[in-house]
């Protein structure tokens, strides 16, 4: 009778299922209003272009008192764009940007792609006609471009998703593009909506000066008044390992209040980067919650045998 080579197992050789520890859930209030962030550009997929838009919006929705939930980076085709704003808008965000694609080419397909999602036409805007024949005037005044008036290319930056609004763009041609959907992903004409998609042209000038002058008062409706605080800790070490404990017991005791540490380098010393923001109503009860956070955290982190001191406005270095 031949021996069966496989040795039986053990209970005690099994090791048991390693599950790891579940940060603490977080409320709406505490995270603020949610927001996702669609681009599309082959230029940036190919590594010809440096996506800085999703970066400065991420730091300016941080600063509005929102969260942003997930950014995803498309190619520049139609039904690929519909599909992941049809996920998105299934995913309710209060705010959803398109970035990229509004422009003159055949390769600027973004709204077309924001129609099908929504399942509605493009069509001609008058308003954005008129706002983009006057930008095409001022540019062939100032010799920006050869002629003044719009052929077909530049009319196509005019055609919308039904249902759209289009937002100046002071620097650029292609208006931005906002709509409103109500909980069900249906357009409605009024500020009412549950969900606002805003499409913003690729060029970061133009993207900025779309969101600061002629989103303000949407973005306003949107997050309120809400204040963002944050706060930074420099430990003398770059092990995290040797402080998550800390980290992990301050925030199981302020779940409203966010806890992040990342490596940094200033000069030639390597530190530790802890940062604790919170976001609310009031900006003095925003102050109040952080204010025990951080002397927690200098207390625990003292006590593993390190120092720590707070960020500088002078201190300077790069992650």
């Amino acid at each position: 009778m031949t021996a069966d080579p496989t040795p039986a197992a053990h209970e005690d050789d099994v090791e048991t299922a390693y599950v790891p520890p579940t940060p603490p859930s977080r409320s709406d209030d505490a995270l603020g209003p949610a927001v996702e962030v669609v681009s599309a550009g082959n230029e940036v997929l190919l590594g010809d272009v440096l996506d800085t838009n999703t970066n400065w919006l991420c730091v300016r929705v941080t600063a509005l008192g929102g969260h942003v939930r997930r950014t995803v980076m498309l190619r520049d085709e139609i039904e690929s764009i519909a599909a992941e704003l049809r996920a998105v808008i299934a995913a309710r965000p209060a705010l959803i940007f398109t970035v990229g694609g509004l422009g003159p080419t055949t390769d600027d397909l973004t709204l077309a792609g924001v129609a099908a999602a929504l399942d509605v036409p493009l069509v001609l805007h008058p308003d954005a006609e008129r706002m983009v024949t006057e930008r095409y005037a001022e540019f062939a005044e100032r010799r920006s471009v050869p002629f003044a008036g719009l052929n077909e290319p530049r009319r196509k930056m005019a055609r919308l998703p039904r249902g759209a609004t289009p937002l100046l763009n002071p620097v650029g041609g292609a208006p931005g593009v906002l709509l409103r959907l109500d909980g069900d992903g249906r357009i409605v004409g009024d500020d009412a909506g549950a969900i606002t998609i805003v499409s913003l042209p690729g060029v970061p000038a133009e993207l900025k000066a779309i969101v600061e002058e002629s989103l303000a008062d949407e973005l306003h409706r949107i997050f309120g008044d809400a204040r963002f605080e944050e706060r930074t800790l420099l430990l003398a070490t770059h092990d995290e390992s040797a402080i998550a404990h800390v980290l992990a017991a301050v925030e199981r005791a302020h779940p409203d209040v966010y806890i992040k540490s990342r490596a940094q380098v200033i000069g030639s010393e390597r530190f530790n980067r802890i940062t604790a923001a919170a976001r609310g109503s009031d900006a003095q009860a925003v102050s109040a919650r952080l204010d025990p956070v951080i002397a927690e955290l200098i207390e625990g982190i003292t006590a593993a045998g390190f120092d720590v001191r707070p960020l500088e406005d002078q201190d300077e270095g790069e992650g």
